[in-house]
Protein backbone atom coordinates (compact mmCIF):
# COMPACT_ATOMS: atom_id res chain seq x y z
CA UNK A 1 0.00 0.00 0.00
CA UNK A 2 1.09 3.37 -0.77
CA UNK A 3 2.29 5.51 2.08
CA UNK A 4 -0.22 8.48 1.14
CA UNK A 5 -3.33 6.01 1.46
CA UNK A 6 -1.88 5.04 5.07
CA UNK A 7 -1.42 8.89 5.92
CA UNK A 8 -4.77 9.79 4.50
CA UNK A 9 -6.58 6.36 6.22
CA UNK A 10 -4.82 7.25 9.80
CA UNK A 11 -6.13 11.16 9.27
CA UNK A 12 -9.62 9.65 8.37
CA UNK A 13 -9.70 7.48 11.58
CA UNK A 14 -8.52 9.79 13.82
CA UNK A 15 -10.66 12.45 13.09
CA UNK A 16 -13.68 10.08 13.63
CA UNK A 17 -12.56 8.66 16.73
CA UNK A 18 -12.13 12.42 18.17
CA UNK A 19 -15.86 13.01 17.15
CA UNK A 20 -17.18 10.47 18.29
CA UNK A 21 -15.34 11.05 21.74
CA UNK A 22 -16.18 14.38 21.65
CA UNK A 23 -19.73 13.96 21.40
CA UNK A 24 -19.96 10.73 23.67
CA UNK A 25 -16.59 12.28 26.25
CA UNK A 26 -15.88 15.33 26.26
CA UNK A 27 -16.35 18.09 24.10
CA UNK A 28 -12.38 18.75 24.50
CA UNK A 29 -11.48 15.71 22.02
CA UNK A 30 -12.21 18.48 19.09
CA UNK A 31 -9.36 19.90 19.81
CA UNK A 32 -7.16 16.52 18.82
CA UNK A 33 -9.86 16.96 15.57
CA UNK A 34 -7.88 20.56 14.95
CA UNK A 35 -4.47 18.92 15.68
CA UNK A 36 -5.36 16.64 13.01
CA UNK A 37 -6.74 19.27 10.75
CA UNK A 38 -3.57 21.60 11.26
CA UNK A 39 -1.20 18.79 10.55
CA UNK A 40 -2.98 18.13 6.76
CA UNK A 41 -2.88 21.82 6.30
CA UNK A 42 0.54 22.43 7.34
CA UNK A 43 2.07 19.01 5.42
CA UNK A 44 0.21 20.64 1.99
CA UNK A 45 2.45 23.72 2.26
CA UNK A 46 5.75 22.02 3.74
CA UNK A 47 5.62 18.58 2.59
CA UNK A 48 6.41 18.00 5.85
CA UNK A 49 4.39 14.77 7.89
CA UNK A 50 5.49 13.31 11.29
CA UNK A 51 3.17 10.29 10.51
CA UNK A 52 5.10 9.52 6.89
CA UNK A 53 8.30 9.68 8.80
CA UNK A 54 7.05 7.16 11.46
CA UNK A 55 5.37 5.02 9.01
CA UNK A 56 8.82 4.67 7.24
CA UNK A 57 10.71 3.65 9.87
CA UNK A 58 8.29 1.15 10.43
CA UNK A 59 8.90 -0.05 6.73
CA UNK A 60 5.80 0.86 5.21
CA UNK A 61 7.91 3.56 3.09
CA UNK A 62 7.26 3.74 -0.59
CA UNK A 63 4.53 2.06 -2.79
CA UNK A 64 4.02 -1.34 -2.30
CA UNK A 65 1.99 -3.48 -4.61
CA UNK A 66 2.42 -3.84 -7.70
CA UNK A 67 5.85 -5.18 -9.49
CA UNK A 68 7.56 -3.61 -6.76
CA UNK A 69 9.14 -7.32 -4.91
CA UNK A 70 8.41 -6.83 -0.95
CA UNK A 71 10.36 -7.61 1.59
CA UNK A 72 9.78 -9.41 4.32
CA UNK A 73 10.21 -6.27 6.80
CA UNK A 74 7.50 -4.05 4.91
CA UNK A 75 4.17 -3.66 6.13
CA UNK A 76 2.83 -4.68 2.71
CA UNK A 77 3.66 -8.07 2.81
Amino acid sequence: MKIHLLIRRFAGTFILASLLLAHYHSPNWLWFTAFVGFNLLQSSFTNFCPLEIVLKKLGCGGACGGTEKKSDSSCCS
